[in-house]
């Protein structure tokens, strides 16, 4: 089974990678207008409208837009609070005190860049800074671990040991993945496993890390518009996430300006 997985991972070249650290620098500046805008009073609509701006700059398009049933009505997912992922841009107001999960992706050139950042709407107490801080210091040390020779297990477990060890949980249902021509390639990577088991990783894979992390439970529900993942419990949530190639070095975060 794992060697059937593994021959259905797509092994990007040089020129591949080169076209998908473009889409990634576009991906970075749309979530960089995105977080410029986040304030008191502002819709999830504007804070989509400002991605799009800078999509249709570099005649880029989202890979959100339209995709899947029902299809996704618009280029950003906005997760508000106990929202863990995939929000629908429209009227709501963020207020002081909400956090937000923005994920964006951008396609060009045919190639997909995916990436997420979760952000306070003015200020916040420590115990919330605490989620956001863990979160994303779980999705460094699985780049880290983005390397030649380990296995998407060990990416998996190092995630889960960080997030689990802070006194939070990890979501079992939604994934990393695979990234390229395609938003959802192989492999999967969870945010929890086993060191040593999964798909060994090799220079070219690329695939996006997102470590999705919740306060009180690791159960979701989906609410009634069939997108929008929330907590079972009600409970703050937060989510970050870059696409990574493995190199015959250092990792290469594709999602950064």
């Amino acid at each position: 089974m794992k060697d059937d997985l593994a021959r259905q991972v797509n092994i990007k070249n040089p020129a591949e990678i080169t076209l998908m650290r473009e889409a990634g620098r576009i991906n970075a500046q749309a979530l960089e207008a995105v977080r410029a805008a986040i304030r008191p009073g502002a819709t999830t609509a504007d804070l989509n409208a400002a991605a799009e701006e800078i999509l249709r700059k570099y005649g880029a398009y989202s890979p959100f837009y339209l995709y899947g049933t029902p299809p996704f009505p618009a280029s950003i997912c906005t997760s508000i609070n106990e929202e863990l992922v995939h929000g629908i841009p429209g009227k709501r107001k963020l207020k002081e005190g909400d956090i937000i999960s923005v994920d964006c992706g951008t396609v060009l050139e045919g190639y997909v860049g995916d990436s997420a950042f979760t952000a306070s709407v003015g200020e916040i107490p420590p115990t919330i800074h605490k989620l956001l801080e863990v979160t994303e210091k779980a999705l460094y040390i699985a780049i880290d671990k983005m390397r030649v020779g380990h296995t998407t297990g060990d990416v998996s477990a190092a995630i889960q040991q960080f997030v689990e060890s802070s006194g939070f949980h990890v979501t079992r249902e939604y994934t990393g993945h695979g990234v390229g021509r395609r938003m959802h390639e192989e492999p999967q990577v969870p945010n929890y496993g086993f060191p040593g088991m999964g798909v060994q990783l090799k220079a070219g894979m690329t695939i996006a890390l997102e470590p999705m992390v919740l306060v009180g439970t690791q159960r979701t529900r989906v609410l009634s518009n069939h997108w929008t993942v929330v907590s079972a419990d009600g409970s703050l949530t937060a989510h970050f996430e870059h696409s990574v190639a493995v190199t015959e070095g250092e990792p290469l975060i594709l999602t950064v300006l």
